[in-house]
């Protein structure tokens, strides 16, 4: 007979932390959030890759973009760039990420020199940039003839059909660098020479990117940037259990640090033989994850099979509905909790220990932290990413209200077949996820600083320094349906903050 869990699945939201004694030492700015990201032989080496945040943004269209795997390596996370598209688009946006070292910015507002002071301003509407690079073919690496900036027209003084060869300041007038400088000399010339800006070009006179003023300060102030021994960013990349065999060479190649199986279910034999493939031909110098499980058993199949770290969670992101339709998942924190009991007892048996990443049913900032306390050696996130400004979808205003445009990757707009494909005829035969809308939330920096802020200082609460002294020491209790309703406000009406209130 079938075999039946004697406790229902829970959520995050059924959860509290009680809060653990705090010594004087136990304070936010002291707390590390730094994580493994990688398998390792725990006590004896130290991981090939970790994280000095315990965040990931999910492999979805929109959601990791490039824009998003440089914002996010600023702040010591990593994205996985997604792989419902070409190999060759996926491999193309991973070399972008990569050939933007810290402070080397990829130029995203390019013109060319036919252009108008109305394409200008368009440009400049749609990136929010006002430097641009004049280029022979209008793309980012093309031939640089020029840069415009604001300081270069006045609407007010100009038509709008003037074209971008009359008032951009040509190559000859430019003081630019040579591909192969260092941030530091970058930064000495554009210091010297009172710039807020520095192209940086090949041989061929060929744009490869720009060097900001402004970013000196915010290289300064990024000090959990996750940088390769090369001083460039690191990024992941989805792929799934169909072209691999295509789609892994070139991401190697293209400069990927770790690739993730992309997959609605992990405990299958695709995912088998994808790693297999995977081990048989690069051995253990390619770093892949796996997944996505929900219980010990699935765990362990991912476990003997290869993989680098396991992601959890069916189910519980915001725009899936596979529940609905398949009637197949469990509770994120249910999943959290058995799997990181594999996980410990794995690492028991072996010596080596296997980070796990809880993928969904993240709503509020503090279920992070309950996710870590549960096991979890960092979190992957979908909505959370999506709202900022650096995710890859448009920004449009919904009843006078800006949003962010979010869809599944089950979806019928993304139809990433692959994705939930068993062995069928390569088409999505019904959606598991819906097209939707979520609140514009601005930059990712200041909201992943609040959020981060927020798990410091509950860590703190709980008496830990580390996620894994937080998992060590934390104590977590069930909440009934009252005391949920009791942790909000209630019992008052509350103000309006959009109204200035009238004290008589």
């Amino acid at each position: 007979m079938a075999h039946y869990f004697n406790e229902p699945s829970r959520t995050f939201s059924e959860y509290l932390l009680v809060p653990g004694y705090s010594s004087c030492e136990c304070t936010p700015d002291k707390v590390s959030l730094k994580t493994p990201l990688v398998k390792y032989r725990k006590g004896q080496e130290e991981p090939a890759l970790h994280m000095n945040i315990p965040m990931v943004s999910a492999i979805m269209q929109s959601v990791s973009g490039e824009r998003m795997a440089t914002a996010l390596a600023r702040e010591g996370g990593i994205s996985f760039i997604y792989g419902s598209q070409t190999v060759e688009n996926e491999a193309a946006m991973v070399r972008r990420v990569k050939a933007a070292k810290a402070g080397f910015v990829f130029s995203d507002s390019n013109i060319k020199v036919d252009a108008t002071l109305a394409d200008v301003l368009a440009l400049k509407e749609r990136t929010g940039h006002s430097t641009m690079a004049v280029t022979e073919d209008g793309t980012a690496n093309g031939k640089l003839l020029g840069i415009v900036t604001s300081r270069d027209y006045r609407v007010s003084r100009m038509s709008l059909d003037t074209k971008v060869s009359e008032f951009m300041t040509p190559f000859a007038n430019l003081v630019y660098a040579k591909e192969g400088c260092t941030l530091s000399e970058a930064n000495d010339i554009i210091w010297e020479n009172k710039l807020n800006a520095l192209p940086v070009v090949d041989e061929q006179q060929c744009l490869t990117s720009f060097v900001f003023r402004k970013d000196y300060d915010s290289h300064k102030e990024n000090p959990n940037e996750l940088l390769d021994e090369h001083k460039r960013y690191i990024v992941g990349a989805g792929i799934n259990t169909r072209d691999y065999e295509t789609r892994v060479p070139a991401l190697v190649e293209a400069g990927a640090d770790v690739l993730c199986i992309d997959s609605s279910e992990g405990f299958s034999q695709w995912q088998a033989i994808t790693l297999k493939w995977i081990r048989d031909h690069y051995g253990d110098s390619v770093k892949v994850g796996a997944g996505n499980v929900v219980d010990a058993e699935g765990f362990r199949f991912l476990a003997e099979a290869g993989a680098d770290f396991i992601k959890i969670g069916i189910g519980g992101g915001s725009i899936c509905i596979t529940r609905e339709q398949k009637g197949i998942g469990r509770g994120q924190a249910t999943a959290t909790i058995e799997v990181a009991k594999a996980r410990d007892a794995y690492f028991k048996e072996t010596g080596i220990y296997i980070p796990i990443c809880s993928d969904g049913g993240i709503v509020h900032d503090y279920h992070i932290t309950l996710a870590l306390a549960m096991g979890a050696d960092f979190v992957m996130l979908g909505r959370y990413f999506s709202r900022f400004e650096e995710s890859p979808t448009k920004k449009v205003t919904i009843n006078g209200t800006y949003m962010k445009e979010y869809w599944g990757e089950g979806s019928a707009r993304a139809r990433n077949w692959q994705r939930y494909d068993m062995g069928g005829d390569n088409k999505l035969s019904f959606v598991e996820g819906v097209d939707s809308y979520v609140p514009y939330a601005g930059a990712l920096k200041d909201n992943v600083a609040l959020t981060l802020s927020k798990v410091k200082h509950t860590m703190c609460n709980c008496g830990a320094l580390t996620i894994e002294e937080l998992q060590q020491k934390a104590k977590i209790t069930l909440v009934s349906a009252t005391s949920i309703v009791e942790g909000g406000a209630h019992d008052v009406v509350v103000k309006d903050n959009t109204i200035d209130a009238k004290v008589k």
